[in-house]
């Protein structure tokens, strides 16, 4: 049996442990990680210590594109920038910051609710990146809904919304971001033509699951704090002027990162580590100003808080995108790419391609497959702004959204929220695709009546 089947079936099996997290009562991250080593160790055992070549073996983990130290750097950045956008966002919950947005909400409708915190993900997307906007809104939601069946819906709404509002902005998601600097798609051209099938993205869903909702949230519980706040801390009082200093200086760190960026070109972690800095900095210098007036200044310090960031969904997170690092590395992906490519032709097939790459985004991660695609059809073949390459940012930033772990929205959402893979695909995943068909209508019904 070829080494290649037998890591595919790791794969599989292992995918199938996160889905049945819940079932086999074992947390996500174990198989995460079983898998991401056994699928390394099966590559390099038959590649290169079988038949001992050296060579091989340093390829393998050194390799300039395709090594697994290539793929722990890449996987590295996203983790450190998920580490730090979770502290500052649990910085900003310990000191119920979050209540200078949720006390202007009134509403107690359901209904109402819904479409404020979708648009307002959808918006701040585009604007921040569809991973800290997710952090941040279902701690919002935390606030907002403490009833956790209802919670659960609107959290699947905030995971499609963000990844809609990330597709059509060059900084809202991480493969639109890729295409934006490889020099696949321009800025003005990704936003007209992405934003009106992003839009329906997440309108679609949005209208079908209004008619799901009735009545009110619980007046009793609504805008209430949850049982042990956001990281399992009990609410501590905080005065009001450290509370909107805080979420200020915690809300503008996260909304200097794509500025940070585009500034000084570094990737985006390093930004949010920034920010994390400077956070870490005033709320040191404030509480030690007022450390003696109370006894809040432990439990309120970035120490003490790095402590309750969910360390387990950032190890699950770990896993799985080197798991998925070793099926590129092989070529598993690249051969995938090139059969689509050859059994999907015409301009018919770039659409085709375009879907089914999305969908396939919401088992494997986008990242890799957009850099298949990348890597299939250099600017010769399709030429910047070319209908692929925008299409191919259409469907790998919002295909994710049809599975809870098919995005690094859906992760952060799943690890945060605790949701159960198999709830999150009978109840949202056909709500996703629902968006996903309709968004991509609407972008070939552009092409052929407003380009042609």
């Amino acid at each position: 049996m070829s080494y290649e089947i037998v890591v595919i079936i790791i794969f599989v099996l292992g995918y199938m442990a996160i889905a049945l997290e819940h079932n086999i009562k074992v947390d996500k991250a174990a198989p995460a990680l079983l898998i991401a080593v056994l699928c390394w160790t099966v590559y390099i055992v038959s590649e290169g210590i079988l038949p001992h070549d050296e060579d091989m073996i340093h390829k393998i983990v050194h390799g300039h594109d395709q090594g697994l130290l290539t793929h722990l750097a890449e996987t590295s950045q996203i983790l450190f920038f998920l580490l730090c956008a979770m502290t500052i966002v649990e910085v900003i919950d310990a000191h119920q910051g979050f209540e200078v947005i949720t006390k202007r909400i009134t509403t107690q409708d359901k209904r109402k609710l819904i479409w404020i915190i979708s648009w307002v993900t959808f918006f701040l997307s585009a604007a921040l990146d569809n991973l800290a906007t997710t952090i941040v809104m279902v701690s919002m939601l935390r606030k907002l809904v403490t009833d956790k069946n209802d919670r659960l819906i609107y959290v699947s709404m905030v995971v499609i919304a963000a990844n809609a509002g990330g597709a059509w902005s060059p900084i809202g998601d991480v493969t639109t971001t890729m295409l934006w600097i490889g020099g696949q798609v321009t800025t003005v051209n990704i936003i007209t033509k992405l934003m009106l099938p992003s839009i329906v993205c997440l309108l679609a869903p949005l209208t079908v699951i209004t008619f799901m909702l009735k009545g009110d949230l619980k007046p009793d519980k609504k805008g209430t704090l949850d049982s042990g706040g956001h990281g399992g801390h009990a609410p501590i009082q905080v005065r009001e002027a450290d509370r909107n200093l805080v979420f200020g200086i915690g809300l503008a760190g996260l909304l200097f990162v794509p500025i940070f960026k585009t500034i000084t070109h570094l990737p985006p972690f390093m930004g949010m580590s920034f920010s994390l800095g400077i956070v870490w900095l005033v709320t040191e210098i404030l509480h030690n100003r007022k450390k003696a007036e109370d006894g809040a200044h432990g439990k309120l310090s970035v120490v003490a808080i790095l402590e309750r960031v969910d360390v387990p969904s950032v190890l699950f997170f770990f896993g799985i995108l080197l798991a998925v690092g070793c099926l590129q590395s092989m070529g598993t992906l690249n051969k995938l790419a090139v059969f689509l490519d050859a059994t999907f032709t015409g301009e018919g097939g770039v659409y085709i391609i375009g879907l089914l790459l999305g969908l396939m985004s919401a088992i494997v991660d986008n990242v890799p497959l957009v850099a298949a695609s990348m890597g299939m059809y250099d600017l010769s073949v399709y030429p910047p702004d070319h209908v692929f390459w925008e299409f191919i940012a259409y469907c790998a930033g919002t295909g994710g959204s049809t599975l809870i772990i098919g995005s690094a929205a859906g992760v952060a959402a799943m690890g945060m929220e605790h949701i159960n893979f198999m709830w999150y695909l009978r109840k949202i995943a056909w709500l996703s695709l629902i968006g996903y068909v309709a968004g991509a209508a609407v972008f070939m019904a552009m092409q052929l009546f407003v380009v042609h």
